[in-house]
């Protein structure tokens, strides 16, 4: 399984706001139900972490109403060896 950041944006305004998380904690989806929200940083977003197979598979999970507004992220992690083994590839850019 692959990790992905799902970014869902809606309007600013507080009934915009409102009406979104509504949605999104109606749904029952274990994914959208724990949704995080960055509107009280101005921030007009959900953001969900999951764990799926694949980009596609992340994005049916967003309710229908907002799938062509949705960002999806692949999500990597790295270690210092892999980063180190880049660097010695390219001398002179570190």
């Amino acid at each position: 399984m692959a990790r992905f950041l799902i970014e869902v944006p809606h309007d600013a305004e507080e009934m915009a706001c409102a009406r979104a998380v509504q949605f999104f904690l109606r749904t029952g989806s274990h994914f959208m139900t724990r949704a995080d929200w960055g509107c009280s940083d101005g921030v007009h977003k959900a953001f969900i972490v999951v764990d799926v197979d694949s980009k596609d598979e992340a994005l049916q999970l967003v309710p229908a109403i907002f799938r062509s507004q949705a960002n999806i992220v692949g999500l990597n992690k790295f270690t210092v060896e892999e980063i180190d083994e880049v660097l010695h590839r390219h001398p002179g850019r570190e």
